[in-house]
């Protein structure tokens, strides 16, 4: 018991310090790497908009929910097909796994007109869902957890979207303090890419959103009291998973995307199948393997190209763990 107690501090500093971001985004098997979260920007070639810090944003209004902390916009943009597989790689700034397990994994895009995406200002952005995870079909597990043991979430683009500069947000809403209001972490990412092909597709005006403005600290999917409850019915959080995106589904539906790695920290390239938050619902991301460049733009490039239709070729027990959770409570209520 002592042991316990003189333990429990060290166990509240490692859950308030133990954050994360997006450290690299893979395109079909090719990866982008992202700079480390910083105050100064550095000007490293990525298609990930670095952000300055780990820690998670407070507040569903915070407007840092749009693309990260403070994040700088990234000098590059990839080349994407549609059906091309999106993997995300989250990491703690020394490069550790993600070290929490509770809560949704969601990516939306957005249009950035006739502008290559390194030179749009996400706060204009309009926002439609692709893609969303909650719990597994056992009904315990969150997708999430898969992260803690190096797994990347896997986001599919839309077959038939139509062609030009689009802007990935991809976010982890941590759920581990939800159960008062303002407990909810937000930890969100952008990527730039421009997605070839001859697609049509576009989102309906009623599935476009802004962040700000598309979440409430209120909401059944943000403060949820009862979120360490098996039985739990999680409600995702936003807009429907766009029709563009093939799914046709309500909000309260979740499409499969995690893919577990083996141990290391080094990422592999693997595919996935099985089931969402208990739907049924079944998916893979193995197929053929397309080629993605990474290149510096210019808006007359980017415009170029979209009018063409080119292809382009960690463990804690479960009573530590809510001692952990009551003692940051306390904390915050103080």
């Amino acid at each position: 018991m002592y042991a316990s107690i003189l333990l429990l501090p060290l166990m509240l500093a490692s859950y308030v310090s133990a954050h994360g971001f997006v450290h690299s985004v893979a395109i079909n098997g090719q990866t982008f790497t992202g700079n480390r979260p910083s105050g100064q920007r550095n000007n490293r070639d990525t298609i990930i908009r670095q952000v300055r810090t780990q820690d998670p944003i407070k507040g569903a209004r915070n407007p840092d929910v749009n693309c990260g902390a403070g994040s700088f916009v990234a000098p590059d943009v990839a080349n994407a097909n549609p059906g091309d597989t999106l993997a995300f790689d989250w990491r703690t700034a020394d490069l550790s796994f993600w070290p929490h397990n509770t809560g949704p994994v969601i990516t939306y895009l957005a249009d950035c007109g006739n502008v290559a995406c390194s030179e749009f200002d996400s706060t204009k952005a309009r926002w439609f869902k692709i893609h969303q995870d909650g719990k597994k079909a056992n009904g315990g597990e969150w997708v999430q957890a898969d992260l803690m043991q190096g797994g990347k979430v896997n986001a599919k683009l839309p077959e038939n979207i139509r062609p030009g500069n689009y802007l990935v947000r991809h976010e982890i809403i941590a759920l581990h303090l939800a159960q008062n209001q303002g407990g909810a972490e937000f930890y969100a990412a952008c990527a730039q890419i421009r997605i070839g092909g001859s697609g049509t597709g576009v989102p309906t005006e009623d599935e476009l959103v802004s962040f700000p403005g598309a979440y409430s600290d209120n909401d059944a999917g943000i403060l949820v009291r009862n979120v360490f409850d098996n039985r739990l019915d999680y409600q995702f959080p936003g807009p429907r998973v766009s029709r563009l995106a093939g799914t046709g589904a309500p909000a309260g539906d979740s499409t499969p995307s995690s893919t577990k790695t083996g141990s290391g920290s080094k990422p592999t390239s693997t595919s996935s199948s099985g089931n969402g938050n208990g739907n049924g619902n079944s998916g893979s991301t193995s197929g053929p393997k397309k080629t993605c460049r990474l290149k510096k733009n210019s808006s007359k490039s980017a415009g170029a190209a979209a009018s063409t239709g080119e292809v382009y070729p960690r463990h804690i027990s479960r009573v530590m763990r809510r001692l952990a959770f009551e003692g940051l409570d306390a904390h915050h209520s103080s």
